[in-house]
């Protein structure tokens, strides 16, 4: 398999439809399903794009990237924000994209092709 996403999102249907949409196009994806556990799998798997949903439990997604960027080998790591609120630009300004939901999957994986192949 190619390039590594980890998808953040708690909702169960929202990362299972996102890991289908990256696998069925050769990307490998694993699912964190709140920024804590987002936190201990990016360390180990590096990957080499993230989707971060914001609004999540335990840990919510601004939270997680900020602790993801103080880490010298994850900081340049991108991310695409996937987000149900209605204005989330600014919750993460060195998102290379920000998609709101419901989302187009042609809109996601060009991003993703356009950022890592």
């Amino acid at each position: 398999m190619g390039k590594k996403i980890l998808v953040v999102e708690d909702d169960h249907t929202t990362s299972k439809y996102l890991k289908e949409i990256f696998e069925d196009n050769g990307y490998k994806a694993t699912i964190a399903s709140d920024g804590a556990i987002a936190e201990a799998l990016v360390k180990r798997i590096k990957p080499d794009l993230i989707t971060l949903d914001l609004e999540m439990p335990k840990e919510w997604g601004p939270r997680f990237y900020r602790k993801m960027v103080q880490n010298k080998e994850l900081k340049d790591t991108p991310v695409i924000v996937i987000s149900g609120l209605s204005d989330p630009k600014h919750a993460i300004k060195n998102a290379v994209a920000v998609i709101n939901k419901p989302f187009n999957p042609d809109k996601v994986l060009k991003v993703v092709k356009e950022t890592i192949g």
